[in-house]
């Protein structure tokens, strides 16, 4: 059995985007149990919810089916945290107010 580039070049891809998408799940999961996100950074999460939705209308755009998964489901996950990052913000600032 012979292969094209283009579909190794695709099998590559979807292989990126699984072990990539995988790769971020466990702190998801630990973020979202816990509802504990004291030792991540805001900016970061800012920075990598904004530049996941642009690899997601980038894969949109081009027409690329596992830049679109991949990033579908790291844009929901990471969504995710960063609004409980936000949410955790606003209690310990509300804590310490009222402390004061």
């Amino acid at each position: 059995m012979h292969m094209e580039a283009s579909q190794i070049y695709e099998i590559v891809g979807y292989v990126a985007a699984v072990g990539t998408t995988v790769s971020f799940v466990p702190q998801a999961v630990k973020c979202i149990v816990t509802r504990d996100t004291r030792n991540i950074s805001l900016l970061m999460y800012i920075f990598f919810v904004v530049g996941t939705a642009c690899w997601l209308a980038y894969g949109i755009g081009t027409g690329s089916l596992q830049v679109t998964i991949a990033n579908a489901i790291t844009l929901v996950l990471a969504s995710t945290i960063l609004v409980m990052k936000i949410v955790n913000l606003k209690k310990e600032k509300a804590e310490r107010v009222n402390k004061a």
